[in-house]
């Protein structure tokens, strides 16, 4: 049965061993981060507090769990699925590589809940890092 969290700039839905993550503009804010299919999204720096938040969420679901125990990924070893965040400064995005599907109708993405906390330590760590 798919769960529905919100947050005040994101909506997730899971479902299966998928998270799909929307996000909620405020006035004059882009649609939708940019993603590209299957290599990664891009995030303003601003969205990410919030955005690490909504990936907290995800891992507090049974869904995510047992997600993770299929895949046999209880813990982070091997080879990491997203890369460090960088800035571009040219566009003003964060950009973390990894398994990402493209866009879907409104803007949303979907993450493998497997992939999740992978995707959560790297953005808290580019978040430490910028202090």
């Amino acid at each position: 049965m798919p769960t529905l969290t919100e947050l005040p700039r994101w909506t997730i839905r899971t479902s299966g061993d998928q998270a799909t993550f929307t996000y909620v503009p405020a006035g004059g804010d882009p649609v939708a981060p940019p993603v590209r299919g299957g290599r990664g999204l891009a995030l303003r720096e601003a969205d990410l507090p919030g955005f690490a938040k909504a990936l907290g969420e995800v891992m507090k679901l049974p869904t995510y769990w047992t997600a993770r125990a299929r895949a046999g990924r209880l813990s982070l070893d091997g080879d990491p699925a997203w890369s460090e965040p960088r800035l571009d400064p040219a566009d003003g995005f964060v950009h973390v590589a990894g398994p990402c599907d493209p866009p879907e109708a409104g803007g949303s993405f979907t993450v493998a809940l497997a992939d999740v906390r992978a995707l959560r330590v790297r953005i808290a760590a580019y978040l430490h890092r910028r202090g």
